[in-house]
């Protein structure tokens, strides 16, 4: 059975059980209370180790942590990366800063995500954050592990848990990644951010036709 069958059957699994003990334990608790994403609109998916990497940005950005700014982020991603900010002051509202200085404070903490691999930004009319892209947690995690910005505890705690949603093969093909794009490197760099551009295509080299030289006749 394929990896990614065996965490669909887990979860189905997991699912079973916990409305068994729902049943159980919670049996007079009625819907009108329960959150389903199958019939409650408004949902979003995250990374189940997102709660982990905000404790990483956390630690990683004393006495201005950034780990809410990152969940808020993702609980407005429309299933998809990319997020268009057209109202800043919107989001630095539902991360809980208020007052003048509101937008601001929000743009310290984005500036952190962005130096921590979090997210990666464009700048556009509402600013340096206007085009957004959130990159997956588990790959800064990764990231802030190779550059010595993660502590032992905290990351073992992050592999047992990617380990637990079956995440460990995103792990494979991210180091696959850096190897490719060190390898022309002696000695090979530390793990490289996500790029901002796009790569160009270099022009073709032209390649110079050699004439052969004229055969002399024998004397």
């Amino acid at each position: 059975m394929s990896t990614m069958k065996q965490a669909v059957a887990r979860r189905v699994n997991m699912s079973e059980r916990a409305e068994h003990q729902r049943q159980i334990h919670f049996a007079g608790v009625d819907d009108a209370w329960i959150w389903n994403r199958k019939k409650n609109n408004g949902f979003s998916t995250v990374p189940r180790t997102l709660p982990i990497a905000m404790q990483a940005a956390d630690e990683q950005s004393k006495g201005q942590p950034p780990g809410h700014v990152l969940f808020c982020l993702w609980a407005r991603a429309p299933d998809h990366p990319v997020l268009v900010i057209d109202n800043p002051i919107t989001f630095a509202a539902e991360a809980g800063f208020t007052g003048p200085r509101a937008v601001d404070t929000w743009r310290r903490r984005m500036k952190r995500l962005q130096e921590l691999q979090l997210i990666v930004a464009k700048a556009g009319p509402a600013g340096d954050f206007h085009y957004v892209l959130l990159t997956n947690p588990n790959s800064a995690v990764e990231w802030m592990r190779s550059n010595g910005k993660i502590q032992d505890v905290l990351y073992s705690r992050f592999w047992d848990r990617l380990s637990e949603v079956g995440g460990l093969s995103e792990m494979d093909a991210l180091r696959a990644y850096w190897a490719k794009t060190t390898a022309k490197e002696d000695p090979p760099s530390l793990p490289p951010p996500p790029p901002t551009d796009a790569p160009t295509e270099s022009a073709p080299t032209k390649v110079k036709s050699r004439k052969s030289k004229p055969k002399s006749a024998g004397k």
